[in-house]
C-alpha cells in the first residue's frame, strides 16, 4: 500500500514517548504522532491521553525522504466550535475584531487611593511592559536573533 500525504488511516500505537507515539499504519510501516497533534487541547503527559495497543485515526502530514511519515490525529477530529465573543454583527457591544492587537494600558485605579509608592510600582511595571513588548515586535521584523553589526 503506497502512502500519501493528507491520507487519513487507522493504526495501532506501538509506543509512547514524552515527545509523541509510534503507529504502526497498513502496509508495516511506522509513523510518528507529535505531542503537539494530538489534540487540541494542551497534554502535559501524552500516556495519560495514548496507550499502547490503543487503535487510531491518523492524518499522513508528511513523508521525508529517509522515511520517516508525520502524523496527526488532532486533524482528523472535527473543528472545535469557535465562541461567540459578540462581535458587532451579532448585535452585542464589545466583541472583538480581527484588527491588528495594539497595546493598551490596563483600567487605572482611582489615582487618590494610591499611595506614591504604589504609584510608582505601577508605572514601572507598565513601563516594562511595554519595553518587552517593543523588543519582542522588532526582534520578530529582524529575523528573531541579534544580530552583530561591523
Amino acid at each position: 500500500m503506497q502512502l500519501e500525504v493528507g491520507a487519513i488511516l487507522e493504526g495501532k500505537i506501538t509506543g509512547v514517548k514524552k515527545f509523541g507515539a509510534f503507529v504502526a499504519l497498513p502496509g508495516g510501516k511506522t509513523g510518528m504522532v507529535h505531542i503537539s497533534e494530538v489534540s487540541n487541547s494542551f497534554i502535559e503527559d501524552l500516556s495519560t491521553v495514548l496507550s499502547e495497543g490503543q487503535e487510531v485515526k491518523v492524518k499522513v502530514l508528511s513523508i521525508a525522504e529517509d522515511g520517516k511519515i508525520a502524523l496527526s490525529i488532532k486533524r482528523t477530529l472535527p473543528p472545535e466550535p469557535r465562541p461567540n465573543r459578540g462581535g458587532p454583527r451579532s448585535g452585542q457591544r464589545g466583541g472583538r475584531s480581527d484588527a491588528p492587537r495594539v497595546w493598551q494600558p490596563k483600567a487605572a485605579a482611582p489615582q487618590g487611593e494610591m499611595s506614591f509608592e504604589d504609584m510608582m510600582a505601577k508605572f514601572k511595571s507598565q513601563s516594562e511592559e511595554k519595553i518587552s513588548d517593543l523588543k519582542r515586535v522588532t526582534e520578530n521584523r529582524r529575523g528573531g536573533g541579534y544580530s552583530r553589526r561591523r
